[in-house]
Order: structure tokens, then C-alpha cells, then sequence
């Protein structure tokens, strides 16, 4: 595929088609990665999105209970003071 280099203020950029955008979930940053003879865009993923509708579907489904206690009835905290 070939793009075309446009002037930016004083930069210059490359326009990606709204295809392009929408196939590789491209949204308002890309991490820029110069490797060899290659520029490579790879999408920004914020991490944990979602995160939070799946913990509220555990809870409602009783999946969020402790596998573990949450203090050991033999810990002793005054070591930590």
C-alpha cells in the first residue's frame, strides 16, 4: 500500500484511511516503532478496559469470593510496626 506524506504545521504525517482505523482499532494514539528500515504503528490499548463490567458480572454471578483467607488467623502484626 502506498500513502502519501502531508504537511502537518511544521511536521509532516501520513494519513490512514478510516478502514485502516477502524480494522486495527486505531484511536487517538499509536505507539511509534522504528526498527531495521521499518516504521511500524502498532494501536495504544488501554489496559484493564472492561475490566470493570466483568467484576460487577462476577459479583452478580458470586464469582469474586476470596479463594483464600484474607489474614491468616496465626499472622502477627506487631512485627510490622
Amino acid at each position: 500500500m502506498e500513502a502519501n506524506i502531508i504537511k502537518i504545521g511544521n511536521s509532516k504525517g501520513v494519513r490512514l484511511s478510516k478502514t485502516i482505523l477502524e480494522k486495527y482499532e486505531i484511536g487517538e494514539k499509536v505507539e511509534v516503532i522504528l526498527e531495521k528500515d521499518q516504521i511500524v504503528l502498532r494501536p495504544i490499548k488501554q489496559p484493564r478496559q472492561g475490566w470493570a463490567d466483568a467484576f460487577k458480572k462476577m459479583h452478580e454471578n458470586g464469582d469474586d469470593e476470596l479463594l483464600i483467607p484474607d489474614v491468616f488467623e496465626d499472622e502477627d502484626f506487631e512485627e510490622w510496626k
